[in-house]
């Protein structure tokens, strides 16, 4: 039976975030593999509530873990590695980064009681890492986190580059720059078989700016206000922190770090040496003792997260610190799609407030982490891949990358999560269809998506909730009364009377007149006082609420 090169993404494709790609080489079926990246995306009230943190359901690699050899973490955003702590109790293989990222994942796999004697730390390319038929070199590329690498992995197929997230740039602040001159020597060395490529910003136009440019913006917009500064940004993205610090300090402010993962950030970037110089930064007690004309804050939250500080600040005092107004609150970031809402509702409470509001929009005070179109063409030029594969996008990201590559006489293949594909021949081939879902973090827990318990919240959101209890005597006969609790429905309906006493009137009729088989099954009467709940609700309200019928049965003497 012939060898095969696979592809399979069980998440970061036709979505963005929670990435994870899985590559095979073998016969079919009895490929070994390795995984790239485990990353997390975060709930919404909408789709998931209370859902902490959504994951790519990893059941077919915990089904196929004895063929698993390793795992590779291309950086440290949360998309990438934030799932690892979670999910390595169930595969349990060597895990593979640099050493900033590694600082993280180590963070990660603390957090979450596992042990950290399966993960490595590489140096950068020439290190080559074996696994089982794969060689694999991580290669530094610019993007908005330190250390951010593509992956060369050499199969007996040839060679694939696995971009990660990236862009090109060559002053990015902190970290390493987008080196031009070793992509050609890569390009020179070997044939690129297949190149999987970042596809987030194929729909912007105009090339991607560096990071550098936003010095001069930041330092002239911090000298132009009166009062406190307060900017957010990605807690990830240090060279941002280290911008806006620098604008601060140059312009007579100290500077004060707000939010957990913010400062870990930093300090994790210190101790490995990624970040050589950063302001000194004050506690919020300092802070809150200046003049407000001598503060910056820096601050967790610019997507709208519930806990963090943008969304605290925006609603009172915050850790004894309050924006009052004429203050200024800047967002040096774009808006995350889905992520609006939350956004809108801190932008509103600061206008409350008084507080001017800045954002990102015209580009002025952010840059974006990903290649943009143009620069995803210099790079299909600079590479020339027999075949491309979009990923990290929705399906419109995947579909336009595909459509950029076919243009250039690239042979390419939209492959979203659960498609597997075989790399082996002059095309890619779909091979198989995975099943392939999510998993939930649901407070400490971890659930599945087809456990029921979302779907269940999501219907007592939108329909409300009844509770009605009834009691059974000795002799099979039900007391006359029913007890109805609601919640999440209004109190009271067109009758004019309360809710749950309309419902526990009609049903104390139903227990009347029930007969004896009815009363004597549990399923039948169930059924019924469900059936009639649900109707007279709907008659009062236009609601029909999820019902919990309780039937407690009194036992003879």
């Amino acid at each position: 039976m012939s060898e095969r090169l696979i592809y399979l993404p069980l998440g970061g494709a036709g979505e963005i975030g929670m990435n994870a790609y899985v590559y095979g080489y073998g016969e079919p079926g009895r490929e070994r593999l390795i995984l790239v990246d485990l990353g997390v995306t975060f709930g919404d009230m909408d789709s998931a509530p209370g859902i902490d943190l959504i994951m790519a359901d990893t059941g077919w690699l915990e089904d196929n873990k004895d063929r698993l050899e390793a795992i590779f973490i291309t950086h440290g955003h949360e998309d990438h590695v934030g799932a690892l702590g979670l999910l390595f109790g169930r595969l349990k293989v060597p895990v593979y980064a640099r050493r900033f990222t590694a600082t993280l994942a180590r963070l990660k796999l603390e957090e979450a009681g596992q042990p950290l004697d399966k993960l490595r730390i590489v140096a950068p390319r020439p290190e080559v890492v074996r696994a089982g038929p794969f060689e694999v070199q991580f290669v530094p590329l610019s993007h908005s986190i330190p250390e951010s690498s593509a992956l060369i992995i050499d199969s007996p197929a040839g060679r694939i580059v696995h971009t990660g997230d990236f862009k090109l740039d060559g002053t990015p602040v902190v970290g390493e720059p987008f080196d031009a001159l070793a992509w050609h020597e890569i390009a020179k060395e070997a044939p690129i078989r297949v190149l999987a490529c970042d596809s987030t910003n194929v729909f912007s136009p105009n090339p991607g700016r560096s990071e550098a440019t936003l010095a001069n913006p930041l330092l002239d917009f911090v000298m132009a206000q009166k009062q406190m500064v307060v900017a957010t940004t990605f807690a990830s993205n240090v060279a941002r922190l280290k911008t806006l610090a620098d604008a601060g300090t140059a312009a007579g402010r100290r500077i004060c770090l707000l939010g957990r993962a913010m400062r870990k950030m930093v300090t994790a970037a210190i101790e490995t040496g990624v970040l050589t110089s950063f302001p000194e930064v004050i506690g919020p007690e300092e802070a809150a003792d200046l003049p407000r004309n001598k503060v910056m804050l820096i601050v967790t939250g610019s997507q709208g997260e519930r806990r963090a500080a943008s969304m605290q600040l925006s609603m009172g005092r915050y850790l004894g610190l309050e924006l009052k107004e004429g203050d200024s609150f800047l967002f040096s970031s774009r808006t995350i799609p889905g992520n609006e809402k939350p956004v809108i509702r801190i932008m509103n409470n600061l206008s409350r407030r008084g507080v001017d509001i800045f954002d990102a929009d015209d580009g002025m005070y952010h840059v974006s982490g990903h290649a943009n179109r143009p620069d995803l063409q210099a790079v299909h030029d600079l590479l020339k891949p027999e075949i491309l594969i979009p990923m990290h996008g929705e399906h419109m990201h995947l579909r336009e990358h595909a459509k950029l590559g076919a243009e250039k006489g690239i042979a390419t293949a939209i492959a979203t999560n659960g498609t597997m594909l075989d790399l082996t021949g002059r095309v890619p081939r779909v091979v198989d269809e995975v099943d392939t879902g999510r998993l939930y973090l649901d407070g400490t827990v971890l659930i599945g998506a087809m456990d029921g318990i979302v779907r269940d919240r999501i219907r007592m959101a939108l329909n409300g909730h009844a509770t009605v209890s009834i009691i059974i005597d000795e002799n099979d006969e039900p007391l006359p009364d029913a007890w109805v609790e609601t919640m999440g429905l209004a109190r009271q309906g067109r009758a004019g009377v309360p809710l749950s006493r309309h419902i526990e009137s009609e049903l104390a009729e139903f227990l009347d007149r029930a007969d004896a088989r009815t009363v004597m099954d549990d399923k039948k009467l169930d059924e019924a006082i469900r059936k009639i709940t649900r109707q007279v609700s709907m008659e009062e309200i236009g609601k029909k609420p999820e019902v919990k019928v309780i039937i407690s049965r009194l036992a003879a003497d």
